[in-house]
């Protein structure tokens, strides 16, 4: 049966594979490599849509509220951690978007600065994806019923279909394999 905290926990697969090409990026930068702006701004596009308006949508929208009704409280609570830090990361990206756009008109300089916030972007986000699963989904499995479940991931397909559109997220996905297949060679 798929289960929506599965779901979650494979997408948090391909935002880690975007995450290692994020982090080689970046240290090609730091070796003053040249990098082209198309490199840092389909990474972007990754990471604000997949990432943000899909998977955290999800979690935001249905898994955490769900979780809120059966008693884990947002403020001072896991919930409240997770939000805080989507927040966070919002804020790296888009630290990262004016760096791409400025090296996108021409000033490659802007490069470090796109580096520096995308190696911290980075961080947060591994040790925000081990939280949620290692300590979320598994309270979540514990508290939501097969049917909840069931539930929520019908409540998945509408936030892809009303937040993403019809085909977006098979398009990420191939722009995900793109992008790592251009930067490692694989």
């Amino acid at each position: 049966m798929k289960t929506a905290t599965g779901i979650l926990r494979d997408e948090h697969k391909a935002i880690l594979k975007m995450l290692e090409a994020t982090e080689e990026t970046a240290r090609r930068i730091h070796r003053k490599e040249e990098v082209g702006p198309e490199i840092l701004l389909g990474l972007l596009e990754f990471f604000r849509v997949f990432a943000d308006r899909c998977h955290h949508g999800k979690e935001e929208d249905c898994l955490f509220p769900l979780l809120e009704q059966k008693g884990l409280p947002r403020d001072g609570g896991p919930v409240g951690v997770m939000l805080h830090e989507h927040d966070e990361g919002r804020n790296f990206i888009k630290i990262m978007v004016g760096a791409a756009d400025a090296v996108a008109a021409g000033q490659k300089e802007s490069a470090l600065q796109w580096a520096d916030a995308a190696v911290d972007y980075a961080s947060l986000l591994r040790a925000h994806i081990a939280k949620e699963n290692d300590i979320l989904f598994v309270m979540a499995e514990q508290l939501l019923s097969e049917a909840e479940q069931t539930r929520m991931v019908e409540a998945f397909e509408d936030v892809e279909l009303n937040k993403l559109g019809a085909g977006t997220h098979d398009r990420l996905h191939g722009l995900m394999d793109r992008i790592y297949a251009e930067i490692f060679g694989k």
